[in-house]
């Protein structure tokens, strides 16, 4: 990875703070907000994909992208879920647990096969897994010595083993409706997730004082903010 000046450099010395789209975004923008940050039009952006205010700029991101900005410089700090950022596995540094957006990654498959996949892995040796997190998968089976194959998706997983294309699934759910519902029964629990405060490692040498500060009045506001861990 080549360095990069930090963001708030190359923007005349404002903060540059990468915000998820999606699930994530209302309660990142009410945190912000309640810490006293000034978000500007972050609530409605429109079709903006970055608000500017006096103190800050927020880039609205696709969450998978978001490890991307804040290891290579794009930004100075961002809001991501725990689990894009152990699939990016980049040089990031996590600063808060914010405790919001809670769900978990779990093992399952259908509701019918009863010991099925264990006899196929003892007569093949190896079971096909469908995810859209294939290094977390990969990490997962490997910790407990089971061969997989895993198969990259984007859309629905649940569908996967409903038209055998897999023998398994590794899927995010916060309460296992929609697999029950897909007559999919969870197996195995991966890890949990939340959302994190994380900082790009060049603009926490250069910002420490105002990245910091940042973090500081983020943690006084979130629900069960806690520090860094390596889950």
């Amino acid at each position: 990875m080549i360095a990069r000046n930090p963001a708030s450099r190359a923007r005349g010395g404002k903060l540059r703070m990468a915000i998820p789209k999606g699930a994530l975004f209302d309660d990142s923008v009410r945190v912000l907000r309640e810490a006293g940050v000034n978000v500007g039009d972050l609530a409605a952006p429109g079709r903006q994909l970055i608000v500017s205010t006096d103190e800050m700029d927020f880039i609205i991101a696709r969450p998978t992208d978001i490890p991307v900005y804040v290891a290579y410089g794009g930004v100075d700090v961002a809001i991501a879920g725990k689990d894009v950022l152990l699939e990016a596995d980049l040089d990031v540094v996590e600063l808060l647990d914010l405790g919001f957006g809670g769900c978990r990654f779990v093992v399952a498959e259908p509701e019918d096969a009863l010991g099925n996949i264990d006899e196929l892995y003892r007569h093949l040796g190896v079971i096909r897994v469908a995810t859209k997190y294939p290094r977390i998968t990969e990490k997962h089976f490997a910790e407990r010595g089971v061969q997989v194959e895993v198969v990259k998706l984007h859309g629905n997983i649940e569908l996967a083993p409903l038209i055998g294309l897999a023998d398994q699934v590794v899927d995010i759910t916060a309460t296992g409706t929609t697999l029950a519902q897909n007559r999919l029964r969870i197996v195995d629990e991966v890890l949990a997730s939340t959302a994190r405060f994380v900082a790009n490692p060049a603009s926490m040498r250069t910002e420490s004082a105002r990245v910091t500060e940042l973090a500081d009045r983020v943690a006084a506001v979130a629900p069960h903010a806690g520090g860094d861990d390596a889950s």
